[in-house]
């Protein structure tokens, strides 16, 4: 069972407050389609964790069947996120987490499918390429959520652990399936019309 794990609880600072979660896309919230990439291609469970304007984000978009969880340390980057996330997962008997994140419409069930497709073992991690550069979205077998968990601070999210066990990381190539860009300044709106 391999969980997808969306990181949704961004504030949208450099987009003056609006959080990204709720930025319209296809005329609906954007958390609403990278819930759908991650069911396409096969992860379930699927958690979704909240934090700026969660409580809108609750009213707003339809996360029927997905375990949403607040992060009340959203501001502090990232990594809180994913410490969150993964804590959330525990006892759930996934055998991984695949690691999406809300900004990245462009990376489709296509990309998330083939991360997903190479996981070997609990201690699997993988992250789909762009050109050959790692990127997202990522995949941490079970039996690496605790370092994980003890080294995500701030904005670095997983990138101590990824050094630390670079020789180990599985990079799959997605850029013919994939965009990586992220919705991070106004100018970025214009990649969901």
């Amino acid at each position: 069972m391999i969980a997808g794990l969306l990181l949704a609880a961004g504030g949208g600072r450099r987009l003056g407050g609006r959080p990204k979660a709720l930025l319209a896309y296809r005329g609906r919230p954007l958390v609403e389609n990278a819930v759908r990439v991650l069911r396409e291609a096969g992860c379930g469970p699927v958690h979704v964790v909240l934090g700026a304007s969660a409580a809108e984000v609750r009213e707003r978009a339809d996360l029927t069947g997905c375990t949403v969880v607040d992060n009340p340390d959203w501001a502090e980057g990232m990594g809180s996120s994913l410490r969150v996330g993964l804590a959330s997962l525990a006892g759930t008997g996934a055998a991984a987490a695949l690691v999406s994140l809300v900004d990245q419409p462009g990376i489709g069930p296509a990309a998330v499918a083939r991360v997903r497709e190479a996981y070997r073992s609990p201690a699997s991690l993988v992250a789909a390429a762009y050109d050959g550069e790692r990127g997202h979205p990522v995949l941490f077998g079970a039996e690496r959520w605790a370092d994980i968990a003890a080294t995500a601070t701030g904005d670095k999210g997983a990138r101590v652990h990824l050094v630390r066990h670079a020789g180990e990381l599985v990079l799959v190539e997605c850029s013919d399936v994939a965009e990586a860009f992220d919705i991070d300044t106004p100018p970025d709106l214009a990649r969901l019309l």
